[in-house]
């Protein structure tokens, strides 16, 4: 995908040298790391947009920079510590960046990868969707290790109330029913279950996920994906025969797309069994939404270790093809939104108002944002 996306150069390059008007700067996905050399052709600047967390970021451009060595290129439990990063985070080699990792093995390709992050590191500045009040600590290493200042947080970027049920698909009806089922139930009660559009859970996987959901005894809403192409078929995504009449009442169990925002922003939902990717992260943060962490691949490991260190976020599995223990499954579970929450909510409530603040009126993604601009204006 990101050496097909080079080819939107030359055409890119035509339409602004026949543009009457043509733009004062480029602000792209950090995937188009190719337009900063397109900025360069045209004489303006190019700022990269990033969708991912300052830590994660933060772990991966470091890795390119420094170059990690292994001591046994065969273990790939190797632990690859990152000493100059704020909290020293240490990760084993298999969960670094795939990318990274496909260069320093010499994949094909691979040094396109080095390129794209280099020209990333390169850009005039980067603009996160984050808030700095959830990643202080890491926006400010990254100023320092980019050299300069011109590093802004926006976000969290929410849909409003009026998307909320659209956000990543659309069914009004289906969303309907949903907020009837969770009306019923109390104020923090609910575990909501998803694992974002990406991710298909092997049989092994949905049968012990069912089987903790099971043996927990608490309500959830679980939002599966069904196999797409590339699966083999009967090996993945299935639920487990008989599971949705024995949890009839206390479970409902929704395939392929759910209203996510909506479900977080409910006063039933309790906690957030999660994959971590970033736009699931901010949005459980911002409904003030504690979560249980799967991570299952790329940055989702790094986000999973910021949730602990912020203690919203307990940690049940990890790895893309682990398969969860169902007893440990359902004591994390029933924890989750049992007595033992208070601190792990009381926590998530404070990082939501501070999200809502970040980008209220003279909150910091709002002061952010008039930076931006700012700068945009500068010649």
């Amino acid at each position: 995908m990101i050496a097909a996306l080079v080819g939107l150069y030359d055409p890119i390059v035509n339409w602004f040298r026949n543009h009457p008007s043509p733009p004062v700067a480029i602000i792209s996905d950090m995937f188009f790391s190719w337009t900063n050399r397109l900025a360069g052709e045209l004489k303006i600047s190019r700022y990269v947009f990033s969708p991912s967390g300052i830590l994660a970021l933060s772990v991966v451009w470091t890795s390119w920079r420094d170059m990690p060595k292994r001591n046994d290129p065969k273990d790939e439990n190797e632990v690859i510590k990152f000493s100059n990063i704020p909290n020293c985070p240490s990760y084993p080699w298999w969960k670094l960046s795939p990318l990274f990792r496909s260069y320093v093995q010499g994949k094909s390709q691979s040094e396109l990868f080095r390129a794209s992050s280099l020209e990333n590191v390169a850009s005039r500045g980067i603009i996160f969707n984050s808030f700095t009040e959830l990643e202080k600590i890491y926006l400010d290493y990254l100023k320092k290790f980019l050299g300069h200042d011109r590093v802004w947080t926006v976000g969290p970027l929410l849909p409003s109330e009026e998307e909320r049920v659209e956000r990543g698909g659309s069914n009004e009806i289906l969303a309907k029913e949903i907020k009837s089922w969770l009306d019923q139930f109390e104020n923090q009660t609910v575990v909501y279950v998803c694992f974002g559009s990406q991710a298909v859970l092997t049989n092994k996987q949905m049968e012990m996920l069912a089987l903790g959901l099971e043996k927990s005894g608490v309500r959830f809403l679980w939002s599966y994906k069904e196999p797409t192409k590339g699966h083999t078929v009967g090996e993945y995504g299935m639920i487990p025969s008989g599971f949705e009449d024995r949890v009839s009442g206390r479970g409902l169990i929704v395939k392929e797309w759910a209203p996510q925002v909506a479900i977080l922003s409910h006063p039933a939902l309790g906690a957030f069994l999660t994959h971590c990717g970033w736009n699931s992260v901010l949005e459980s943060i911002a409904a003030g939404v504690p979560m249980l962490t799967w991570p299952m691949g790329v940055d989702q490991f790094t986000n999973a270790n910021l949730l602990e260190e912020l203690r919203v976020g307990t940690k049940v599995c990890e790895g893309e093809k682990t398969v969860p223990d169902s007893d440990e499954l359902a004591r994390l579970l029933a924890s989750s939104v049992g007595d033992a929450k208070g601190v792990r909510i009381a926590r998530a409530k404070v990082l939501s108002k501070a999200a809502r603040d970040s980008t209220g009126n003279d909150g910091s993604s709002y002061r952010a944002l008039d930076s931006i601009v700012d700068q945009l204006s500068k010649p």
